[in-house]
């Protein structure tokens, strides 16, 4: 660990004598004290953290995550090619221990500048929340400078599949059906039928959900909730409101009733909840009146959520940056990897390309749903094929596997709707991104540098 912790220092001291790290500490300050100041929100208490969490924090990524990348393809590449890292080879340390010391300090480097800059998106938050009006601050507590738990509707696809197929049962007994075409276009139409009826609320109908909090039953005594909806009507882009009701608590006595509220389609809508609604076993009723001429669809992903409070906003911002930590200690992994076996420049674009296919998942994951890289045509909805479909398919599919490892954390989207980042959630992404994805990289890394000839590679230059 001394050796480690040797090379570590030694990165720090390079990062230092060629001044990058007050150069990027401020860069940093100047993203998040200028870009405020510069983009001026709209005075409501979403533009306002659009402004200071989401742009912020989203430059600070970018920012850091380029000059990870840099630093790292740069650390080793340049020792190797002007030779300083023979001096190193020479000692009594083993290659890994080189690697692994360098990831570690640039690891280091990534933390201090992540606490500047967060300390600096932590107190203009705080004092620019202070300058707004009381009402815009009350806002703010409740849906955003906060760590707020959801619970939604137990509507798992396993019950959807499971209606779905009794409900197949039942009309193939009624009306048999030989040719298997019909018997899978039925199904579908079955399915549809049954995400309906757990969907639509028809006119001049009520609709009820349960959502179960008996996990949280006991800390959420004497503390309101807040309802968090959004809905689809037929009319597509409707530009009026339609009228729902609300009813909530027990459906024979509910605790509290609304009054008809004028909602917007396709609009998430959150209002508070009284307190202490819940019933002797932890269920919360919700029901929905539509009193419109068109049918009101709440969405199974995110159509229904009850929000309740589980924390400070202070301890989840620190977590969301643990997990911005963990994006950039997986990039100084794949940039040392580059480095082990390619030169500066060569390992720069590497990373750089292996970065855009992360960020392009989506279209890797459209050509692996359509079945073929090769486009459609528009006129027909036909799906065309390519001889490449048989290797790059499989490719893809892998590909996307190790990006959901990554992707599917997003504290500055939890952050700016006031969600809560669990110790859970960052210890998962530490196991996923660092750990597992990470730590592919970085053995690979080692064994690379460990086979290569550093004499050699300097003689040929």
């Amino acid at each position: 660990m001394q050796r480690i912790l040797a090379i570590c220092w030694l990165t720090w001291k390079a990062a230092l004598r060629f001044r990058l790290f007050l150069v990027i500490a401020a860069l940093l300050i100047v993203a998040v004290v200028g870009l405020p100041l510069v983009i001026k929100d709209d005075g409501t208490a979403q533009g306002f953290t659009q402004i200071i969490l989401t742009y912020t924090l989203s430059s600070i990524t970018a920012l850091l995550g380029f000059s990870t990348i840099w630093l790292s393809c740069g650390t080793l590449a340049r020792d190797i090619e002007e030779c300083q890292i023979q001096v190193l080879a020479t000692k009594p340390i083993a290659r890994w221990q080189i690697w692994l010391g360098k990831w570690l300090g640039i690891a280091l480097l990534n933390a201090a500048l992540l606490a500047i800059s967060g300390a600096c998106v932590y107190g203009l938050l705080m004092w620019r929340a202070s300058q707004l009006p009381p009402k815009v601050q009350q806002v703010l507590r409740d849906e955003i400078l906060v760590a707020r738990g959801s619970a939604t509707p137990p509507t798992e696809a396993s019950d959807i599949e499971t209606m779905t197929d009794d409900s197949l049962k039942k009309n193939l007994q009624n009306h048999p059906v030989e040719n298997p075409k019909d018997v899978v276009e039925m199904r579908r139409q079955i399915r549809e039928q049954v995400k309906a009826s757990l969907q639509v609320v028809p006119p001049e109908y009520w609709k009820s959900w349960n959502v179960d909090l008996s996990s949280v039953k006991g800390s959420l005594k004497d503390k309101p909730l807040r309802l968090r909806i959004k809905f689809n009507t037929p009319m597509v882009g409707a530009t009026t409101t339609f009228k729902v009701g609300w009813t909530i608590g027990q459906t024979e006595t509910p605790g509290w009733q609304s009054d008809l509220m004028d909602l917007s389609a396709d609009t998430y809508h959150e209002f508070p909840i009284p307190a202490n609604l819940l019933d002797s076993k932890g269920f919360l009723t919700i029901n929905a009146y539509n009193p419109n001429n068109l049918p009101l669809l709440f969405p199974l992903e995110d159509g229904m959520e009850v929000l309740y409070p589980e924390g400070g906003f202070g301890m989840n911002f620190a977590r969301a940056l643990g997990i911005i930590f963990c994006w950039l200690a997986l990039m100084s992994a794949m940039g040392l990897m580059a480095a082990s076996f390619l030169t500066f420049p060569v390992a720069a674009f590497f990373s750089m390309a292996l970065m855009v296919v992360v960020l392009s998942s989506g279209t890797l994951a459209e050509s692996v749903s359509n079945g073929t890289v090769a486009g459609g045509n528009e006129e027909t909805g036909v799906m065309g094929h390519a001889s490449a479909d048989i290797i790059l398919l499989p490719i893809f599919k892998g590909l996307l596997v190790v990006t959901s490892l990554v992707k599917n954390f997003s504290p500055v989207d939890a952050l700016s709707s006031g969600r809560t980042i669990t110790w859970g959630q960052l210890g998962l992404a530490f196991g996923q991104i660092v750990l597992l994805v990470g730590g592919f990289f970085a053995v690979i890394g080692m064994i690379l540098f460990h086979r290569r000839e550093l004499a050699t590679a300097q003689g040929n230059q």
